[in-house]
C-alpha cells in the first residue's frame, strides 16, 4: 500500500511540464524521454527493492523508537515508585522525629515534676534542720540563763550565808565537807 501511493505521487510530480513540441511518443520529445527515464528509474528502484529497504530502515527506526520510548516509560514508573519510597520513608522519619519530639517533652515534664518533688523534699529538710537549731539555739539559751540564775543564786547565798555564819559554823561546815567527800571517794 505504501509502495502504490509512493509511485503514484512520484508519477504526479514527475509528469511532463507540456514544454516540449510535436509527438509525444516520440524520442525527439525530451517529455517523452524524461519521462522514460523517470520509469526505467523506479523499475530499478523496485528491482533491487529499495522501498521495502527504505520501509525496513523506517519500521527500524521506528522500532528502535519505540523501544526508546517504553524504555524511558519503564525508567519513568521505577523514578516514581522512587519517589513514592523515600516520601514513604520522609514520613516514617517525620513520624519517630515528632514521636522523639512527644517523648522528649514527656520526660521534660516528668523531670520538672521530679525536680519539684525533690525541690519540696529538700526545703523540707532545711525546715526541720532549721527547726532543731533554733530549738537547740532555744534550749541552750534557756540552760545559759539557768546556769546564769544558779551562779547569782548561789553567789547571793554565799553572801548570805557569809554575813551570818560565824567562823566555828563554817569551820564546822568544812570538816563536814571533807569528811563526806573522804566517805564517798573511799
Amino acid at each position: 500500500m505504501r509502495n502504490i501511493l509512493a509511485l503514484i505521487l512520484t508519477a504526479g510530480a514527475a509528469s511532463p511540464a507540456l514544454a516540449a513540441s510535436g509527438p509525444f511518443f516520440s524520442l525527439g520529445n525530451t517529455d517523452f524521454v524524461v519521462l522514460l527515464g523517470f520509469i526505467v528509474f523506479i523499475a530499478v528502484l523496485f528491482y533491487f527493492k529499495v522501498p521495502g529497504l527504505i520501509g525496513g530502515a523506517l519500521d527500524k527506526r521506528a522500532e528502535g523508537i519505540q523501544s526508546e520510548l517504553d524504555e524511558a516509560r519503564a525508567l519513568r514508573e521505577e523514578a516514581q515508585t522512587l519517589l513514592a519510597s523515600y516520601e514513604r520513608k520522609q514520613r516514617e522519619v517525620q513520624e519517630q522525629a515528632s514521636a522523639i519530639v512527644a517523648a522528649a517533652k514527656e520526660d521534660a515534664g516528668l523531670a520538672a515534676e521530679q525536680a519539684k518533688a525533690d525541690l519540696e523534699t529538700s526545703i523540707a529538710r532545711r525546715l526541720a534542720a532549721a527547726q532543731d537549731q533554733i530549738a537547740s539555739a532555744e534550749a541552750s539559751a534557756v540552760k545559759e540563763v539557768r546556769d546564769q540564775a544558779i551562779s547569782v543564786a548561789v553567789a547571793a547565798a554565799n553572801a548570805v550565808l557569809a554575813k551570818q555564819m560565824t567562823a566555828t559554823q563554817a569551820n564546822q561546815l568544812i570538816d563536814a565537807a571533807i569528811a563526806d567527800v573522804d566517805a564517798k571517794l573511799h
